[in-house]
C-alpha cells in the first residue's frame, strides 16, 4: 500500500513552519529563518520539503492548517494555501487550533505530571496575550481567548505548578519570577509538527473543516489602524 501524508501549515506567528506527517508521525520539517516572511516563504518551504522527502503532491490524504488565535496577516496566507491545495487535488482540510498544538509542543518539551496546568500564550501586543488552559492529558480547561494579564490572573491556580510557553510568554517573566509554582518553557512552540497527532486523530475521525467556507478565529476583530497624515495630528 502506497505510503499517505498529511501537510501541516503553521502561520499564526512571526516565524511560519511546515511539516509533513505519516499516520500522526512527523516525516519532514521546515521553519522559515525570516520572521514575518509567510507570503514569500511559506510554498517554497512546502515545494523543498516534499523534494527532499521525494514524494509527490499527489499522495496528500489532506492539509491542516492552524485556525487561529494569533497573527491576521499570517492566518490569512495559511488558510487561503491550505484551501487552494485542498481544492487542487481534491482533499479534506483539516483545522488545528493554534494554542491546541501549541500545548502540544510544550508537552512534548517537558514531562508534566497529573497536577499541571499548560497555558500556551501567544503575543497580542502590550500585556494582552491570546491564552487557553489545558490539562497534561490536553483537555481543555478554558478555552482560547484574548486575556490581559496581570500578577493576580493565575492566582486560583496556586495550587497546581503552571507551565507557561509561546510567544506570549516572555514578557511575563518579569511578573511571575518570584512564583514559584510557575515554569516557563523556553522555545518555540508554535510549530507545524506539534500539529501532526491532533491532526491524524481528526482525519480517522473525519473531523473536516469546510474548505469553502473555513475562516481562521482571529482571537478578537480585526480593525485597521487609523491612518495618519505627516505634520497632522
Amino acid at each position: 500500500m502506497e505510503q499517505e501524508f498529511i501537510l501541516h501549515i503553521e502561520t499564526a506567528t512571526p516565524v511560519c513552519s511546515i511539516a509533513i506527517s505519516s499516520m500522526g508521525k512527523v516525516i519532514e520539517e521546515f521553519v522559515a529563518d525570516v520572521e514575518m516572511s509567510h507570503a514569500s516563504e511559506l510554498m517554497p518551504l512546502i515545494d523543498d520539503a516534499f523534494k527532499k522527502q521525494n514524494i509527490s503532491k499527489d499522495s496528500l490524504i489532506a492539509v491542516s492548517v492552524s485556525s487561529g488565535p494569533g497573527s491576521y496577516t499570517g492566518l490569512r496566507i495559511g488558510v487561503s494555501t491550505a484551501k487552494g491545495i485542498c481544492y487542487a487535488l481534491g482533499i479534506p482540510l483539516i483545522a488545528v487550533g493554534s494554542l491546541h498544538s501549541a500545548a502540544w509542543g510544550m508537552k512534548e518539551f517537558l514531562n508534566a505530571n497529573n497536577n499541571e496546568l499548560l497555558i500556551p500564550m501567544i503575543d497580542a501586543r502590550r500585556m494582552e496575550v491570546f491564552a487557553a488552559i489545558y490539562d497534561n492529558s490536553l483537555n481543555e480547561i478554558k478555552a482560547p481567548h484574548p486575556w490581559i494579564i496581570d500578577q493576580d490572573s493565575l492566582a486560583e491556580f496556586a495550587d497546581k505548578t503552571i507551565i507557561i510557553g509561546g510567544t506570549g510568554a516572555e514578557k511575563l517573566k518579569p511578573l511571575y519570577s518570584s512564583f514559584k509554582n510557575i515554569v516557563f518553557v523556553e522555545g518555540n512552540v508554535h510549530k507545524a509538527s506539534f500539529a501532526a497527532g491532533i491532526a491524524y486523530n481528526k482525519f480517522v475521525n473525519s473531523d473536516f473543516a469546510d474548505t469553502a467556507y473555513f475562516e481562521p478565529d482571529y482571537g478578537k476583530d480585526f480593525v485597521p489602524g487609523k491612518p495618519t497624515i505627516k505634520g497632522l495630528k
